[in-house]
């Protein structure tokens, strides 16, 4: 009796541990969810600063007053955008009908390209196999003179592009006289916010063509006439098909682009199981000692102030082609639009979902990875000797982040705000029944498109 009475109290001692334990692995994830929802309290004033709306919520997401957003213009931005059909102003014969939008911001890298740059007519292959087609020269082809930025959150950006030219207002509020002279900056004259004014001039610029008849030519699997109807009745016909209507509707699509299943959405929604106790932590650092916060601000982390953190600048990038030091003005930052001194090499704060997709970061492409990226941050030394340390932005400061805090924040950064189900924006096929989202032959066969 005594030895069965020892036995059950030994047992009873066993159980009341473990029930310990687990009371103890309880409040330790509950301090680390209590102590994250105080810390973005305090930092955005509640938790739905940094929550995105679900791509359908078009009430909530934010657009132009200009380009009121619904179910017609999303839908024919979407085809619109992923259509090579409309790529007829290629500099070469073999290169119509070979690129769209989404030759350089595709999905499956989160609506960034799969190499250093983009590169849409004069490209051949798709992803990270997408290079230079051999009958162009490099100055004939549509290269990036930068690394595109992604597409993700759009809706949060005002002013667009790394130095912030496109869009009228906001940032560019006292930069008037400077629209006509800059050129492709007329476009702010419109009056739209920086993705549409971007998109009316980015269209030109990218070799897309669009007119009525086009329209009909290419309409195989669908009505691309009758969608631009149904999208823009207010418009006359005489102007409904056209680049700015069709940038309209483009651009109402990429605003709906948001990494709503990403883990830390859902964990702002409440989802406290969502984030792994390592990605909580790595976001007590972004919102904390990493200091991530104070430029990376809006509900996907981009912003629109303009920094100088001295990483190299695209003709750096040994993959690069097709641009130098001295001939393209986007080497200059945001100081070639303002034309003020203080702004030379500063560029717009990016927004930092699904980086796990990215191979390649920083407007010069010289990163390749998010570790290199935070190990960067943490050291905090300029690598372009354009960029000498009185123009570094006084935030561009050592971290002293310990490296299991690199490797959370990394967790956090990769894992945390990573939304799974991108390809959701992606349409089946577009009008044209072309391959997509590019057609030339070896991009073609690498996916499998007969």
């Amino acid at each position: 009796m005594k030895r069965t009475i020892l036995k059950f109290l030994g047992v009873a001692a066993t159980i009341a541990l473990l029930s310990g334990c687990a009371a103890e692995e309880v409040d330790e994830s509950t301090v680390l969810d209590e102590n994250l929802a105080n810390r973005i309290i305090e930092v955005g004033g509640n938790l739905t600063a940094f929550t995105v709306p679900n791509e359908k919520d078009y009430a909530h997401i934010p657009a132009d007053p200009k380009n009121p957003l619904n179910g017609y213009k999303v839908r024919l931005g979407n085809l619109l955008f992923f259509e090579p059909g409309l790529g007829m102003q290629a500099v070469k014969q073999e290169g119509m009908t070979t690129y769209s939008c989404a030759s350089c911001h595709y999905p499956e890298k989160g609506f960034r390209p799969g190499t250093p740059q983009g590169i849409a007519d004069g490209g051949t292959g798709w992803g990270e196999q997408r290079t230079l087609n051999p009958d162009y020269d490099p100055k004939e082809a549509d290269v990036q003179g930068s690394r595109p930025l992604s597409l993700i959150g759009v809706a949060y950006v005002t002013n667009s592009l790394w130095n912030g030219r496109f869009g009228g207002g906001n940032a560019n509020v006292g930069t008037e006289d400077l629209w006509e002279k800059k050129g492709v900056a007329e476009v702010n004259k419109l009056g739209y916010l920086g993705p549409e004014a971007q998109n009316i001039e980015g269209l030109r610029l990218h070799r897309i063509m669009i007119n009525k008849q086009l329209l009909e030519n290419i309409s195989v699997e669908g009505d691309y006439v009758d969608l631009f109807d149904k999208a823009f009745p207010e418009f006359p016909e005489s102007v409904r098909y056209t680049l700015q209507t069709a940038s309209l509707a483009i651009t109402a699509y990429l605003r709906t682009i948001m990494p709503y299943h990403a883990p830390f959405q859902k964990w702002l929604r409440g989802d406290k199981e969502a984030l792994t106790p390592e990605q909580k932590k790595g976001a007590m650092l972004f919102f904390g000692k990493a200091r991530c916060y104070l430029c990376h601000k809006s509900p996907t982390f981009n912003s629109m102030d303009f920094h100088a953190i001295g990483v190299k600048d695209m003709w750096q990038n040994p993959l690069a082609v097709g641009t130098g030091p001295n001939d393209d003005d986007r080497n200059l930052g945001r100081g070639w639009f303002t034309e003020k001194d203080e702004d030379l090499y500063k560029y717009k704060v990016p927004q930092l979902y699904n980086l796990k997709d990215a191979p390649y970061f920083f407007h010069g492409a010289s990163a390749k990875t998010v570790r290199d990226v935070l190990e960067y941050k943490n050291n905090a030394v300029s690598e372009n000797s354009r960029v000498t340390p009185d123009r570094l932005s006084p935030l561009f400061i050592p971290l002293n982040l310990t490296e299991e805090e690199l490797d959370e924040l990394q967790d956090f950064l990769e894992n945390g705000l990573y939304d799974p189900y991108l390809v959701r924006f992606k349409p089946n096929e577009v009008f044209s029944g072309l391959c997509f989202p590019n057609n030339d032959p070896e991009s073609r066969k690498q996916l499998g498109c007969n």
